[in-house]
């Protein structure tokens, strides 16, 4: 078995030589070389989607035996992989497609693929009505052969004019089409309909047999989300949870098909709550967890495992034989997280991911009988070997006492503490989400070429509380900001940083902070550098009003999070209304075809910078949306960020 997994990790990037000079912007620029793998219910294959270009590749090997196929997908954004019983793998790709001069959609579609490394089919392949969707979930694999993937697709809607299980005429209720559930067969692609929703509906959880058991609808008339249980044996679905607003949709955690119940977040406690009868349980080991997350069993349909942590996380084993892999291998990666992504179904095979801060992701995988690690790929196979930065966890208080988290990461061999060294804090995008104990290709980057990174988890950050995260609301130009200052004051106070030598980067939401932080306080950068970000909030209203209505749920959460703000306070926290008092020299990055944050808002705030007579480059990345999802953008992105940093922020003092 090492041998073949040995060959095919070589195939996709796995092998590479250890740099003594700090690596060059393209080792960390590129694209993952693997991005997903997962082994089959038997055990006897492994498929390892990703590739050593942009030229993304599926790899099929088959254990003890030589020749694994490799299949080329060609140019396309590889998102995932998963089997469909023993005989077939879909892969999931993305690509972007143009319709009309300014709207471009990120198109997902699931290919399966035989052990032969054929393309038999696309998936709804051959539904016209389906094509409109941008996304096409695979929500779950048949336990019974023959296996089918029961996948979300569209169908005509038999409905007009209505509202959220009502009569009530509401906005938007003459869509035509209508979210359906299909039950396909790989071997063609060709699916039969199983159920359709409602104009409500946006999505379903199914048991084993394909059978639907809850159904997530939006109800827009309230701007809340709906969560309909239907329990086994039972033909009508009734409402079981439901959530303050759309954004809140996340606390529902799926359904287990072994105890007919699903979980969710009720405040910061995780709980399980049965269809049959409504009863709501705590799930014990999560008791303590702060925004605990599960690990779940696609085959079984039920979680294995609760995760949860501040700086890195840990897992409360609900499986044992899975709890015994994760605590041998977690002995054998010390200091790193391992992270169990798939197995067999007798747990004999094991698919792991590796990583920390300082560790570049490795894939492996394991054998339990026989106590085997074997090589599947490395994420960066040019960082392998290379002296990367070491980062560390601290808290910090803020201005009105809140304790803030954050990572700091310090260049390779410099000093914890006293080395008085320029800074970059990098703000994470967002902005409810949170940085992780992982490998990150940006922080790294910059660390490597000499400067200390502090990556804050201000307020508002997704992870560390309800209270934490809905602190955060309306305060995107306020709170939210003096929370990196917070930040960089704590560093200057241990004498780790020096405090006027600081500049501030971040992408999307980062990038907003950074263009904030230049524009609001205009004292305390040298320079900023944003890719992506957002430099006029009330034209990114006006821009998902545009393109969903001025009544959809995007348009209503993106006022609840800037806290209903006035069209004053917009202004007020708008970068591109403050050219005039910034002082630091910016740089502007964007993709053109980011269809998540338009150009226009890099284009209006280098307009806006020009027209006050202040320093600014504009870089275009193209053929490149807001995920940078090709090397050579990465790249070029990292090369202009480190030239950008160099003229204006030196190591050298």
């Amino acid at each position: 078995m090492k041998v073949v997994l040995a060959a095919v990790a070589a195939c996709l990037g796995a092998v590479g030589p250890a740099l003594a000079e700090p690596p060059p912007a393209s080792a960390f620029g590129r694209i993952p070389a693997v991005v997903q793998a997962a082994i089959s219910p038997n055990g006897q294959h492994v498929a390892v989607l990703g590739g050593i270009s942009d030229q993304r590749a599926l790899s099929i090997a088959t254990l003890d035996q030589p020749n694994a196929p490799i299949v080329s997908l060609g140019r396309v954004e590889a998102v995932g992989v998963r089997w469909i019983g023993d005989d077939y793998v879909l892969a999931r790709v993305a690509v972007f497609e143009q319709v009309g001069p300014r709207a471009a959609y990120r198109i997902e579609r699931n290919m399966a693929i035989d052990l032969q490394g054929k393309v038999v089919s696309r998936l709804l392949g051959h539904e016209d009505v389906s094509s409109f969707l941008t996304e096409q979930p695979v929500l779950a694999v048949t336990s019974a052969n023959p296996r089918r993937a029961i996948v979300q697709g569209l169908s005509l809607s038999n409905e007009v004019g209505t509202g959220w299980d009502s009569h009530v005429p509401r906005k938007g209720a003459d869509n035509p089409f209508t979210a359906s559930l299909f039950r396909v067969d790989p071997a063609t692609g060709n699916g039969d309909v199983i159920e359709k929703g409602n104009a409500a509906t946006r999505g379903w959880d199914v048991d084993l047999s394909g059978q639907a058991r809850v159904r997530i609808d939006y109800d827009d008339v309230n701007n809340r989300v709906v969560i309909m249980g239907r329990p086994k044996g039972s033909s009508q679905y009734v409402k079981v949870w439901d959530a303050d607003d759309f954004e809140d949709a996340r606390n529902y955690y799926g359904y287990s098909d072994a105890e007919d119940a699903i979980y969710y977040l009720d405040g910061d406690n995780l709980v399980r709550k049965r269809l049959a009868d409504g009863v709501v349980e705590p799930v014990p080991q999560s008791a303590g967890a702060v925004a605990p997350r599960l690990i779940w069993d696609d085959a079984r349909q039920s979680p294995v495992g609760v995760t949860a942590g501040a700086e890195k996380p840990s897992v409360n084993w609900i499986d044992p034989d899975l709890g015994a892999v994760h605590t041998a291998l977690s002995r054998v990666f010390k200091d790193q997280r391992v992270d169990l992504e798939a197995w067999s179904d007798d747990r004999s095979r094991v698919v792991v991911r590796t990583s920390a801060p300082a560790h570049p992701p490795a894939w492996y995988l394991f054998d339990r009988p026989r106590k085997e690690l074997s090589p599947l790929g490395d994420e960066y196979p040019e960082l392998k070997g290379a002296v990367l930065g070491t980062t560390r966890w601290i808290t910090y208080k803020a201005a009105d006492g809140l304790e803030i988290p954050a990572y700091v990461t310090l260049p390779p061999g410099a000093p914890a503490e006293g080395g008085k060294l320029p800074l970059v804090v990098m703000p994470h995008g967002g902005p409810t989400v949170r940085d992780d104990y992982d490998f990150d290709f940006m922080a790294q980057f910059l660390a490597t070429r000499g400067y200390v990174v502090l990556q804050p988890e201000f307020r508002g950050s997704w992870g560390f509380g309800q209270a934490f995260e809905y602190a955060g609301r309306g305060e995107w130009g306020g709170k939210m900001q003096t929370d990196l200052l917070d930040g960089v004051a704590a560093l200057a106070a241990s004498g780790t940083i020096d405090p006027a030598r600081v500049c501030i980067f971040g992408a999307s939401f980062g990038g907003y902070a950074a263009l904030a932080g230049a524009a609001l306080h205009p004292e305390a950068y040298r320079c900023a550098a944003s890719f992506a970000g957002i430099s006029d909030l009330g034209l990114m209203i006006v821009e998902e009003g545009r393109l969903y209505g001025r009544d959809s749920l995007g348009v209503r959460e993106l006022r609840r999070v800037l806290g209903k703000a006035s069209i004053f306070k917009l202004n007020a926290t708008s970068p591109d209304k403050h050219a005039d008092a910034i002082k630091a020299p910016i740089l502007l990055m964007h993709g053109d075809k980011d269809t998540v944050v338009p150009p226009e808002q890099s284009e209006k705030m280098a307009a806006a910078l020009k027209d006050a007579g202040k320093p600014v480059e504009y870089l275009v990345l193209k053929d490149e949306n807001h995920y940078l999802t090709h090397s050579d953008t990465r790249t070029q992105m990292l090369e202009a960020l480190g030239a950008f940093l160099a003229k204006n922020l030196p190591v050298a003092r």
